[in-house]
């Protein structure tokens, strides 16, 4: 985010890359692959949402993109930088300087204030916790009054908020959202979604958001559509009429293919 009274221009360049990216779950004939050789590529300051029936890999795809998970094969980049195959320490260090997330369940620390939770991820980056910008960015979410409460005195939409800021603090290069509004009220999910809206428009952050809901789809510049671990369309400029309508004709298509072959068995 930009200093106060400042507009932070928008990051140039690719955020986030995937090439062949595969997820193999099992081994032998009890192999499933929960991603298939997808590629994409994501430019700084976008807002893309992945959407799929259940069991269409989008879960897997934010884990492996997020380094959440490893991938079977193929390659991941955030901001130009290779995820690779080294320690889980190394990875650890990789999440933490270029990746934010924020949870359907918020994964707030119950026993740390608002402040406590914005600021632990400079501390677990052995960075000194910079209160001012902390207090800056909860100000921008409308938190500026509820800095000494604990997560259990705020609502469901206010903790998503201190989730939004713990994940914007750092900076990082791409934010994921694991169904960030799945678990709010409908007021509360807009005002989730267009927080990650300010966080793209205003501050040149990359979001990139798991979600179910054609409603908060259509918040996205644009919508990638999984199935069966691969990627199927792209929606450009998206409402939520011509997202529920390509869904149902998506889960319809997935449905006939399986029937064809479990009747080819």
């Amino acid at each position: 985010m930009a200093r106060r009274g400042q507009v932070e221009p928008a990051l140039s360049g690719e955020a986030l890359r995937l090439e062949g990216v595969r997820k193999v779950y099992g081994s032998g004939d009890n192999q499933v692959a929960a991603l298939d050789g997808v590629s994409l590529s994501l430019p700084a300051g976008s807002f893309t949402a992945v959407m799929g029936p259940s069991g269409s890999g989008k879960s897997t795809l934010l884990q492996c993109a997020a380094g959440l998970d490893r991938p079977t094969g193929g390659r991941v980049y955030v901001a130009g930088a290779e995820l690779d195959g080294g320690s889980e320490a190394a990875l650890t260090r990789f999440r933490r300087e270029r990746i934010g997330f924020v949870f359907q369940h918020f994964n707030l620390l119950p026993t740390l204030t608002v402040m406590q939770n914005v600021t632990l991820p400079m501390k677990l980056a052995g960075r000194r916790p910079d209160r001012a910008r902390a207090r800056e960015i909860l100000a921008r979410v409308g938190l500026a009054d509820r800095l000494g409460h604990l997560p259990s005195e705020l609502s469901g939409g206010q903790q998503q908020r201190v989730a939004i800021a713990r994940a914007l603090v750092t900076e990082p290069a791409v934010v994921f959202g694991d169904e960030p509004t799945g678990a709010l009220d409908t007021r509360s999910a807009r005002e989730v979604l267009a927080l990650l809206q300010e966080a793209v428009r205003l501050y040149g952050r990359t979001v990139v958001m798991v979600t179910h809901d054609p409603v908060a789809a259509s918040c996205a510049d644009s919508v990638l559509f999984l199935a069966d671990g691969r990627l199927v369309g792209h929606l450009p400029e998206p409402t939520a009429e011509a997202v529920a309508e390509r869904m149902t004709h998506l889960a319809d298509e997935v449905e006939r293919q399986r029937d064809r072959a479990g009747a080819g068995r």
